[in-house]
């Protein structure tokens, strides 16, 4: 029996590492020359992801973190996708499009909040800049089951998409009502159907704990409709709650959210409800079936990590399309403009939209690495670091190994001379655990972090 109760104290703010640097970090400094000239020494052998914002949304959820823009207008999704067919001639200008591409994602805000036409569109005009996707590329796209039809479908399996991402969150009807989602069992159990008649192998699903009004046997219940519809992959994220970042979430009555200790239960009850039923844990907050290439991934120690999540697509330079998107290379990030206004000028001016981004020293890349590598696989060989980075880690990283005292002394990771193993107890702390790795974070006191809890 875990005592939750002892691990309520590691409640605090703290990122959950899809960047290191991360985004705090990122300056107005580095600027679009910076980029073009990281575009101009690309490396022409590494592949590309393609990350591809489409931000609309009709109406807000009130739990959303995403940069999202709310309209009911169909001339600005057509105007959108104007901008994003100029902004993909502009990089090709800089950026070897010929590269090998291995993953595209489309992100939002709802890309099928797009009707399938401007999908069509948008994927047509993407193929025919950047023309050489490998023939096991991943292509995904996140989809809202309230706005998905058929035909939707037959354009993302047309364009060669073959992964789908589902937003449910939660079944319960008084969780859905406040957080302003409703979305019924039945309309995902159709969308899913849909997906799984048009040959779509690999469905995840979305699911958030922690959201007021929600109990551990009410997300149970949640839990169990939800492995009725056998998808691949579920990925269970911790509400962040940012409400300095977003007002919607400022509509929440902040004391009818689970407590720090009743989320920790949550998380383990959902573990041990995956593992029961045939799903195995991987990363921080993802569950696949043994078969799933995640899984495969994580037993060969491949996992990666990016702003999409959990990967098996490592060593790809992503490259950020449409307004906020980040992306980023071996020692840079680079993220356009957040404003739809300023995106659509510097697009006019044919620049790249770049707003701000962070070259990354020596001592960054080599953090990133250890932070990544405990993310994604829960251990990390200290002897393969400092091969690879010339470095004794021992020595190097005295100061996080003795933070990381508390936890090896809480049974929750195991220090052995070559290794940190984080245990099945230890990996509901990871982002806990990879803190004392972050060079920055400890420079700011903790009621000045801005980031939302750990737990």
């Amino acid at each position: 029996m875990i005592d939750f109760a002892k691990f309520v104290k590691y409640s605090k703010p703290g990122p959950r590492y899809t960047s290191y640097p991360t985004a705090p970090e990122f300056s107005e400094k580095f600027t679009q020359e910076d980029l073009k000239t990281y575009f101009k020494n690309q490396d022409k052998n590494r592949s590309l992801s393609l990350y591809i914002h489409l931000p609309f949304c009709r109406s807000a959820c009130y739990f959303c973190g995403c940069n999202t823009i709310f309209t009911s207008k169909e001339d600005k999704k057509t105007r959108y996708i104007e901008y994003l067919k100029k902004e993909l001639n502009i990089l090709k200008k800089y950026l070897d499009t010929k590269r090998v591409v291995t993953q595209m994602h489309f992100g939002g805000g709802t890309p099928t909040f797009f009707s399938p036409i401007q999908l069509e569109d948008v994927i047509k005009t993407i193929k025919s800049i950047f023309p050489n996707f490998s023939s096991d590329a991943e292509l995904s796209c996140e989809v809202d089951p309230r706005y998905f039809t058929k035909e939707h479908m037959d354009v993302l399996k047309a364009g060669g998409v073959n992964r789908l991402s589902f937003g449910v969150q939660d079944l319960d009807e008084t969780v859905q009502k406040t957080i302003h989602r409703i979305q019924p069992f039945e309309l995902t159990q159709n969308v899913i159907k849909i997906a799984r008649d048009a040959g779509i192998k690999s469905i995840n699903t979305d699911l958030i704990y922690g959201l007021p009004h929600q109990t551990k046997e009410s997300f149970k219940k949640t839990l169990e409709k939800m492995l009725t519809l056998d998808v691949d992959r579920f990925a269970v994220f911790n509400y962040a709650h940012v409400p300095w970042l977003m007002k919607t979430m400022r509509k929440f009555d902040e004391t009818t959210f689970p407590t720090p200790h009743e989320k920790l239960e949550m998380l383990k009850d959902t573990i041990d409800f995956f593992t029961q039923n045939g799903y195995k844990m991987v990363g921080m907050d993802h569950f696949a079936k043994p078969e799933d290439e995640l899984f495969k991934a994580i037993e060969k120690g491949e996992l990666h990590r990016n702003f999409q999540g959990y990967t098996t697509k490592g060593g790809a330079d992503l490259i950020g399309i449409g307004v906020t998107s980040i992306g980023n290379g071996v020692d840079y990030y680079a993220q356009n403009f957040k404003d739809l206004e300023d995106w659509e000028k510097a697009i006019d001016n044919g620049d790249l939209p770049i707003f701000k981004g962070y070259k990354l020293s020596d001592d960054d890349i080599l953090r990133q690495f250890v932070i990544m590598e405990l993310m994604s696989n829960f251990s990390l060989n200290m002897k393969k670091v400092e091969n690879e980075f010339k470095i004794s880690f021992k020595e190097y990283f005295k100061d996080a190994l003795l933070a990381l005292k508390e936890f090896e002394n809480a049974n929750l990771i195991e220090i052995s001379d070559d290794k940190i193993e984080v245990s099945q107890t230890g990996s509901m702390l990871i982002r806990n655990i990879c803190m004392p790795f972050d060079a920055y974070l400890n420079k700011i006191p903790e009621d000045k972090r801005r980031f939302s809890k750990t737990i």
